[in-house]
């Protein structure tokens, strides 16, 4: 495997490919199988998210610099996590089945909302869900620190439902993430399920994975979650030793790690971050039909020779900001009576007419003009 010398960070992330389609600054509708991806827009509908040219399907690399290596993912971004350039990219928002690397938004989504140190009784439901799994119990034995642990060591399926339960259920889960994917201008992403397992509708690219990696990163208990080699996790009997599913801990020098996963239609995919020199550069890659470990070695490799040295092809859009909030009653109507005022007795109201007559006079005098009137109407009928 190559190695370059020290020259920045680079975070890779690989995923599985689904159905491409349009993706719109909305819930996007279900890709279909094998169509061709058209780019995710920005709100405004002019370019793809990102720059112009990630709408492009084939490989895109800064003139001047040689073509990234090859490889048979049919997506990828290669990106300086620091800056937020996009050095190169093969179809970056195609989209496609994002299986387990899915993980990574469900654990973005609800570390800011879940209290580590709670814990958590899986149900049933939970326990016996398909795939990968760490082994839970049905039985008050983990915290949320450990589900989380669970889910992005070694994917525990069955853990990422735990933690929608804890989150209020799986339909609020589902919410928090595509709320998140929205504030992360990930518009290929559609969460159906909190684990990545396959589910029509669902979908993410190269670009959004590396948004999510990205964001995660910049948590400490995301960053620090996804950067264990081993951990013990609580067993009816004491606790066992879990491991971390991403070989590039133990292979690549300066690996942070993220998330990998794998199911037969997503086939293989991988998040993953590097850090060498103090900076941080961003590789995903998605539907990779083979062995995987050594063409994302190979991308962050390419990643840190070119980082620094080519104009970029795209960026990495920021976060859209929060809404500043809205201004209490008080502040919004300054003149509003406080307590001290609520004592003194309020003004008589006069009629703004110039003439400051009391509303007793002006009743009296309407009244005569009134019954004026009615004689003057008896008079005419008469």
């Amino acid at each position: 495997m190559k190695h370059v010398a020290p020259a920045g960070v680079l975070l890779a992330t690989v995923t599985f490919l689904g159905a491409p389609a349009q993706a719109v600054p909305t819930v996007p509708a279900a890709p279909a199988a094998h169509a061709a991806p058209a780019g995710s827009r920005d709100p405004s509908g002019r370019e793809p998210v990102g720059g112009a040219r990630l709408g492009e399907r084939g490989v895109v690399f800064p003139t001047g610099l040689k073509a990234p290596p090859t490889t048979s993912a049919k997506s990828y971004v290669i990106a300086d996590a620091d800056t937020g350039e996009v050095l190169a990219a093969k179809n970056p928002h195609g989209r496609y089945l994002p299986a387990s690397t899915l993980k990574a938004l469900t654990a973005l989504a609800l570390i800011p909302k879940l209290d580590k140190a709670r814990k958590v009784k899986p149900s049933r439901n939970a326990v016996n869900v398909e795939g990968s799994a760490v082994g839970l119990v049905p039985k008050p034995l983990y915290t949320v620190e450990d589900l989380f642990k669970a889910l992005l060591l070694v994917s525990g399926n069955d853990a990422a439902v735990a933690l929608a339960e804890a989150n209020g259920g799986l339909d609020r889960t589902l919410a928090d993430m595509n709320a998140e994917a929205r504030r992360l201008q990930a518009f290929d992403t559609v969460a159906k399920t909190p684990n990545g397992l396959d589910k029509p509708g669902q979908s993410s690219s190269a670009y959004d994975l590396a948004l999510i990696a990205r964001a995660g990163l910049a948590h400490p208990d995301f960053r620090r979650y996804v950067s264990l080699k081993t951990d013990r996790f609580p067993a009816p009997k004491g606790y066992y030793e879990i491991g971390n599913h991403n070989k590039l801990l133990w292979r690549y020098k300066g690996m942070i790690g993220v998330k990998n996963g794998w199911t037969s239609k997503a086939l293989a995919s991988f998040v993953g971050a590097a850090k060498r020199n103090g900076h941080t550069v961003i590789v995903t890659i998605m539907r990779h039909d083979g062995y995987m470990w050594e063409d994302i070695a190979d991308l962050l490799d390419w990643g840190f020779a070119a980082r620094g040295r080519a104009v970029p092809v795209g960026r990495l859009v920021e976060p859209v900001p929060e809404p500043a909030p809205l201004p209490t009653a008080q502040a919004a109507n300054p003149a509003a009576p406080g307590p001290a005022a609520a004592q003194k007795p309020a003004a008589r109201p006069v009629e703004d007419s110039g003439s400051a007559l009391p509303y007793a006079a002006a009743a009296a005098l309407a009244a005569l003009l009134g019954g004026a009137a009615w004689l003057m109407y008896g008079r005419r009928r008469s």
